[in-house]
């Protein structure tokens, strides 16, 4: 019988190929194909294909068509659904009107576990998106927004449209995604992100979209983008430092902010809330053993934000967090005792009751923010004596261990040891650390203070065009006054009687320093950390139905607390 009816498909297959312009007289003969679908696997592999041949030859049949290929993207034999689904994008390349219905099945085929089954349907919903970009995006998002709005929701379904998008419309490029499709893609991923109802690698997705559009061109556009990262991340009424989740989330937000910002988009806000929302709180941040220093991460984020710096409303209270958070890391200096001729004289490091505790790494950091910060309001520092004196106090304790660190590290690292070993690099790292903060605090000792000096952050690897074109300008006007100049003095208070101007001291020494990729380590944690939220995706994948989203490990989503 099975025998027959494959007998049956080809003969029918033939009356209409031979047909031709009187195709349409033999309806009979396609609803043959169409039923098929029923039939045993050979006779659903041959419908498939015969669908697929004759779709556009009977309009009034299409509805019934695609339902039925429809049922063969869904059979049981794998290789009765490759073919199906392989055949899909022929019944919309003539009929766009059917896009946005068969890019809707194709999302959902996405949640399929076999690799080459997943393979056909990228290259399915690839297809589609060639021939009609809109239609076939705005299938997609329905199942992203259908996955998100229901009771029962297939979170596995919802995430991988999110990663097909992040990752294939970039590749197909502005060719294929016209501007139409490109609003629609800005207009889609904005309602994501503003039903704060995203996870830690969606919101990572959905950024790196909205960044690769015209939004991340322009300035007005950036601007945008930081709105909605900052609308994201901060929420001061919901703020808990001690909650790890929420400071992952701060520091993803702001990771993603970063790349936005520049001379005509400032990132005042998100300085704005880490002063007045993160710095006063910095105690209540855990940091537990043998985790990773969200700390450090932190105050790397804080230091980068200052260098896109605006004009600050209440410029001194911000000035003040910083400073308050500095003298939390810098060491106090030994406590002058009475010689024997009744002059007083500090004692040295090494007759110290104990070693100074020195983090070089938080150090840089803040006294980098502090020197942006004082850039944009000079006199904040020198108009209050009785600020400024104590922490000159701790900046000339630090500068004298720093330099003879410095001094050491040179001396080790010019040995010849292998350039690439692990203990090099973090030798390297720390002498750029080290210089850093030197440089910063020569700074702070000139009368008054200044903050002219331009250094990259050692966990930097790599600066801006426009922050090279700033050094090499600096450095040839510094080439132009100061040719010959001397080794640096150390620094002591008795610098605040020379009066030459800063450009006549030497800074050879500062830019003689060799750029590195800094490592993971004692000075340089997690260097290169992304802020991506880890965790396993256990209890997800496969096909059927999923219950409602959860985020266990994954992430916590992006919305208003309630149990606080």
């Amino acid at each position: 019988m099975s025998t027959d009816n494959i007998e049956k498909l080809y003969q029918n297959y033939g009356i209409l190929a031979d047909a031709k312009d009187d195709i349409s007289k033999h309806e009979k003969e396609y609803l043959e194909i169409l039923a098929a679908v029923k039939g045993s696997d050979k006779e659903k592999r041959l419908a498939s294909q015969f669908i697929a041949k004759f779709f556009n030859s009977f309009p009034n049949l299409a509805d019934q068509a695609i339902e039925a290929q429809f049922d063969l993207c869904e059979d049981d034999d794998i290789a009765i659904r490759k073919q199906a689904i392989k055949d899909l994008p022929t019944l919309c390349k003539d009929h766009k009107e059917h896009t946005q219905r068969i890019a809707d099945i194709l999302a959902q085929l996405l949640q399929t576990d076999d690799t080459t089954e997943s393979t056909i349907v990228t290259n399915s919903l690839l297809s589609i998106l060639k021939i009609d970009a809109k239609g076939a995006l705005t299938g997609l998002f329905s199942q992203i927004h259908q996955n998100s709005d229901t009771e029962v929701t297939n979170e596995v379904v919802r995430e991988r449209c999110i990663k097909f998008l992040a990752t294939k419309v970039k590749q197909l490029g502005r060719e294929v995604i016209n501007k139409e499709a490109e609003e629609l893609i800005i207009s889609e991923c904005k309602k994501l992100l503003e039903s704060q109802d995203v996870i830690a690698e969606e919101f990572d997705h959905i950024m790196d979209l909205l960044t690769w559009s015209k939004l991340g061109k322009s300035p007005l556009g950036r601007k945008e983008l930081v709105q909605i990262v900052a609308a994201l991340a901060f929420t001061p009424d919901d703020c808990h430092p001690e909650d790890p989740e929420y400071l992952e989330r701060i520091t993803q937000c702001s990771q993603h902010a970063l790349p936005l910002f520049s001379a005509q988009v400032d990132s005042n806000q998100f300085i704005n809330f880490f002063c007045d929302h993160v710095l006063r709180r910095w105690d209540e941040i855990p940091t537990p053993e043998g985790a990773a220093d969200a700390k450090l991460d932190l105050l790397k984020l804080f230091a980068e934000l200052t260098e896109h710096c605006g004009e600050l409303e209440n410029p001194q209270q911000k000035i003040d967090a910083v400073y308050d958070l500095l003298m939390k890391y810098l060491p106090e200096a030994p406590v002058e005792d009475d010689g024997k001729d009744g002059n007083k004289t500090e004692a040295k490091p090494d007759e110290a009751k104990s070693s100074p505790s020195l983090q070089f790494s938080h150090v840089e950091c803040a006294l980098f923010s502090l020197h942006s910060l004082c850039r944009k309001s000079p006199d904040a520092l020198s108009a209050d004596a009785a600020k400024l004196k104590p922490l000159r106090l701790r900046l000339q304790y630090t500068a004298r261990l720093t330099q003879g660190y410095i001094k050491k590290l040179k001396e080790v690292t010019q040995k010849g040891e292998d350039a690439d070993s692990e203990e090099n690099k973090l030798k390297v790292a720390a002498l750029k650390t080290t210089s850093n903060i030197n440089t910063l605090i020569r700074d702070l000792f000139r009368t008054p203070p200044s903050f002219k000096s331009k250094v990259q952050l050692s966990f930097q690897s790599k600066k801006s065009e426009r922050e090279k074109e700033v050094k090499e300008q600096s450095d040839s006007e510094d080439k132009k006054q100061s040719p010959g100049q001397k080794r640096h003095r150390p620094i002591t208070f008795d610098n605040e009687h020379d009066k030459r101007s800063p450009e006549k001291r030497s800074r050879s020494g500062d830019r003689n320093i060799k750029m590195y990729t800094p490592p993971s380590g004692k000075y340089s944690s997690r260097l290169n950390n992304n802020g991506r939220f880890s965790g396993s995706n256990s209890g997800r994948g496969g096909r059927g139905g999923y219950g409602r989203r959860d985020f266990r490990n994954n992430g916590a989503p992006f919305r208003r607390r309630n149990n606080y």
